[in-house]
């Protein structure tokens, strides 16, 4: 299948698709692997989280010499346990900031691995084939990274989530050594598509500052900020802050309390001594005190969503409180927020969200503009977007032309889809597996496409459960109707004899074959039901065979 001196690049994860990042770099023996993300799934019943497929990884497992992670978000880190349970990974190297994220979900998942080292920019990693290498890039968390991978036929760099800031709040991105890296000729540039259809450049991060400070200035009541725990430079405004203006903190949210832990261990944040407990924020005059919290796109079991309800066990709002959704509508959030949003107007507090008259958050991925000045450093001879749906890695592909990369070298691939690089020259071949695995509790792969069409008919239409036994293939007893979720039982008296009548009819033609039995019984109601009441429950006929 795999050809001789031939390099292959290919995502199993993040095309098509805005998370799951995750890819690979095979030159013979030798396979890299670049992050290992999860997508947090939306209406999928059950599903904790949707990971890649790693079918291709166990298979070729010997060839993998390591994992390299860009930075420590859960669509690059999440599925780590659970690649780590499937696949024999001989090391990953991770920034230090996600060193430590990671480091936390081995521990929860009760994992012991010993070969997680910390790179930096300098940090220089030699196989047989390949050379890998790093260059900082700015991104809503430390230690973010761009990664270049040298093999026998060109240069492979991949971008991770980054975009530019001229005046951010932690250290700049090396833009010299992209420069340098895109000076010494690069074949293949994987890069970023998040914002690609979004025209100009992205905010700074020092206008949030500025628009946070403004808001800490004009208000004395508590200042209740909700963000996005990953975003932890976000955090550190917040911080530093609090600190000009002589607040303290409490934090509620899990996730939130392992960020600032992870932050304060990695000397990201440095003021630990600003932090309260809950009970102590309580006792505190408000002008004193700022409240950090989960819940900014209105997650029902968040902590913002609990004190908007008033179920908060330890936080009541109150009429001069003020409420800062410092973040961006994730697509599909808008009505949670909304809903949250309203909840809280209720109580009669300021609330203030991310317009033009308030910059209180800003991307930490490229807008077009950026994606234009990372290619123009590069220069690379192909093009690969990554990490985004259709219509953006199609945009990106665009302003790739733009910027003088012919059409014919820019590839806007699918999951699995092969790029194959000989001598420098970059063309479309083969396919790998390469789908969605989902992880329903610590359990991959129990759930498939079918299981969740059942569950999602089953939450819609309901269940009915037709129980009857049987002896010599007559009925004992008139068949139990049961139902859950389809119709009111008092209200529908006579729909369910009736479905008792058919039932009786159809065990009536002596049917010997049990499976045969509730397989006709399933295909004479399911369309009786249909015609009565427009819906389709999931139907299980439960039959007790009495043998003599």
């Amino acid at each position: 299948m795999f050809k001789e001196n031939v390099t292959k690049v290919f995502a199993l994860g993040g095309l098509g698709e805005v998370g799951k990042n995750m890819y690979c770099i095979m030159h013979e023996n030798e396979i890299v692997i670049i992050d290992a993300g999860v997508i947090f799934p939306d209406d999928m019943m059950g599903v904790d989280y949707i990971i890649p497929d790693f079918t291709f990884l166990k298979r070729n497992e010997r060839k993998i010499k390591a994992l390299f992670i860009t930075h420590g978000h859960e669509d690059h880190i999440g599925a780590i346990p659970f690649l780590l349970q499937n696949v024999e990974i001989p090391a990953i190297y991770a920034p230090n900031q996600a060193v430590g994220l990671i480091k936390g979900k081995l521990e929860e998942r009760n994992i012991q691995y010993k070969n997680l080292f910390v790179y930096n920019e300098q940090t220089k990693v030699k196989f047989k084939h390949m050379m890998v290498e790093f260059f900082m890039t700015t991104h809503s968390i430390p230690d973010s990274h761009g990664i270049c991978v040298h093999t026998p036929n060109g240069t492979i760099v991949t971008t991770g989530d980054f975009k530019f800031d001229l005046t951010p709040i932690g250290p700049m991105a090396n833009l010299h050594k992209m420069a340098e890296i895109g000076k010494k000729g690069v074949t293949l540039l994987l890069s970023d598509s998040t914002n690609a259809l979004n025209e100009g450049f992205s905010a700074s991060e020092s206008k949030v500052d500025e628009a946070l400070s403004d808001i800490f200035r004009k208000h004395h009541g508590r200042i209740i900020i909700a963000t996005f725990a990953s975003n932890i430079y976000r955090l550190k405004h917040i911080v530093d802050t609090c600190k000009r203006n002589n607040r303290k903190i409490a934090i509620f949210g899990r996730s939130m309390t392992t960020n600032i832990e992870i932050s304060i261990e990695g000397g990201y944040i440095k003021n630990k001594g600003i932090f309260i407990s809950p009970e102590e924020a309580n006792s505190m005059p408000d002008n004193k005190v700022c409240l950090l919290c989960t819940g900014s796109q209105g997650e029902p079991l968040a902590a913002l969503s609990r004190i908007a309800n008033g179920s908060h066990k330890q936080i009541k709002l109150k009429s001069d409180d003020t409420v800062v959704f410092s973040s961006s509508a994730i697509p599909g959030n808008a009505i949670s927020i909304s809903r949250t949003i309203n909840k809280l107007y209720l109580k009669g507090v300021k609330v203030y969200t991310n317009t033009s008259l308030s910059d209180i958050h800003t991307s930490g991925h490229a807008n077009q503009e950026e994606l234009k000045l990372m290619i123009r450093l590069i220069k690379p001879k192909y093009f690969m977007p990554i990490h985004g749906e259709y219509r953006m890695l199609k945009e990106h592909a665009d302003l790739g032309v733009m910027c003088d990369i012919p059409k014919e070298n820019t590839f806007v691939l699918s999951n699995g889809d092969v790029l194959n690089i000989k001598n420098r020259h970059v063309t479309k071949g083969e396919t790998v597996i390469a789908g969605d695995s989902y992880v329903d509790g610590n359990k991959i792969g129990d759930v498939d496409n079918i299981v969740i069409k059942e569950r999602k008919s089953m939450s819609q239409d309901g269940i009915v459960i037709i129980t009857l036994a049987i002896k010599n293939n007559k009925l004992l007893s008139n068949p139990t109707i049961t139902t859950r979720g389809f119709v009111l039982v008092n209200d529908n008296m006579e729909l369910l004899h009736d479905l008792e009548n058919k039932t009786k009819l159809v065990v009536e033609n002596k049917i010997k074959n049990i499976s045969e039995l509730k397989s006709l019984i399933i295909s004479e109601l399911v369309n009786y039901i249909y015609d009565k009441t427009g819906r389709k429950p999931t139907i299980l006929p439960v039959i007790m065979e009495i043998k003599n």
